[in-house]
């Protein structure tokens, strides 16, 4: 028999009783995202920046029909392992591959569904997913913004991948009454790049106003998740002009190829990373752990 409920590491739970900071950190960056031995390694540094920061990292993933809080290394190897067959589960999967009982890792939108089922309140990515290029005729929006207006997770990122149209995903976030608060910001960062030209609404200086925020949004009857955004390290933000055309060449040859639906995202990670030489891998590696990072110190302030 499979069951849903959460099974929470030792430290996790301990963390979570004695009303410790815990940071909820995904898993489809290590079996979808990036690629060995990058994948692993940049969860291992992730969990680390969120200790160093005061507070305890949970890893987030589906296993032997359980939702597993506080991924042990074990279960991070075999998620990193290309040889197994890792499903990824957003939060519409979570029940079907937890009856299956599917080895898989967690998107945006599950973390948070699993992170608030386990009382979790902040959670850190490198970037969320959100309205695709062309979606007024495809309709692929991502999940992403739907979890965060039903769920009340602040989730840390460096804003939208910057494949989507960031445009779009700003005037959907704000349609869905999802906060986006700039971490010593004004402008929302396009993931590679510090800079989209687009204004976010709030803005917040240090853990301490975040954690004040992250309070005041929660007290608010109905409110779902806030996002707060960051901008990539500065010593390794590349030109959004340059980041652009690449995007834009990904995209004619995804078409080319016929590459629809949830492959087109990997698909022009995969092809960024290419022709940047490399350089689109090592800013999302540093983004992630430092959103983890900033997470971890704005879990301390918020507890």
């Amino acid at each position: 028999m499979t069951t849903s409920l959460p099974l929470l590491s030792e430290e996790v739970r301990t963390a979570l009783d004695q009303g410790r900071a815990v940071v909820a950190l995904e898993s489809s960056l290590i079996a979808q995202g990036l690629p060995v031995p990058h994948n692993l390694e940049t969860a291992l540094a992730a969990e680390a920046a969120v200790r160093e920061s005061g507070a305890v990292p949970a890893t987030t993933a589906l296993e032997h029909g359980r939702l597993v809080i506080g991924a042990d290394r074990g279960l991070l190897g075999r998620l990193a392992d290309p040889e197994r067959d890792v499903a990824k589960a957003g939060s519409r999967d979570l029940g079907p591959l937890i009856a299956a009982r599917r080895l898989a890792s967690t998107t945006v939108s599950s973390t948070m569904r699993i992170a608030h089922m386990a009382g979790i309140a902040v959670f850190a990515t490198g970037g969320i997913g959100g309205v695709h290029r062309g979606a007024s005729s495809s309709f692929d929006v991502s999940s992403d913004i739907d979890e965060l207006a039903a769920t009340p997770v602040a989730v840390i990122s460096s804003g939208a991948k910057s494949i989507l149209d960031l445009s779009a995903t700003l005037e959907m976030l704000e349609a869905r009454r999802v906060p986006v608060v700039g971490y010593g910001v004004d402008e929302l960062p396009a993931f590679y790049s510090t800079s989209s030209g687009l204004r976010v609404p709030h803005r917040v200086d240090g853990p301490d106003e975040a954690a004040a925020a992250i309070r005041a949004h929660r007290a608010v009857p109905g409110a779902g998740g806030m996002l707060i955004v960051q901008p990539p390290p500065v010593g390794l933000a590349l030109d959004a002009d340059e980041v652009e055309a690449w995007i834009e060449a990904g995209l004619r040859d995804a078409t080319a190829d016929g590459v629809r639906g949830g492959a087109v995202t990997p698909y022009l990670l995969g092809f960024v990373a290419r022709v940047s030489g490399g350089r689109t891998l090592s800013v999302n590696i540093g983004l992630i752990v430092n959103n983890a990072r900033m997470a971890g110190a704005v879990a301390s302030a918020l507890t």
